[in-house]
């Protein structure tokens, strides 16, 4: 039943894997820079941004644009 996305260059990649290559490349302060909003700039962790994003689709592309820029050519 699985299609191959050749297209989607987050296929196969959990939300929990992106905030943390993100997290970890960035760091926290560097993060909340380029992306504004809160659960990175105050208290930040990852289970927090988690699910902040779950329910906050224009902070989650936001994040995911942030990654695909990051991380793939």
């Amino acid at each position: 039943m699985s299609k191959e996305q050749p297209n989607n260059p987050l296929h196969g990649i959990k939300l929990e894997q992106i905030v943390t290559e993100l997290a970890d490349h960035y760091g926290w302060d560097e993060l909340g820079r380029r992306i504004q909003i809160r659960c990175f700039n105050f208290d930040p962790s990852v289970k927090s941004s988690l699910k902040f994003l779950r329910r906050t689709p224009w902070a989650r592309t936001k994040v995911e644009n942030l990654y695909v820029s990051t991380f793939t050519k």
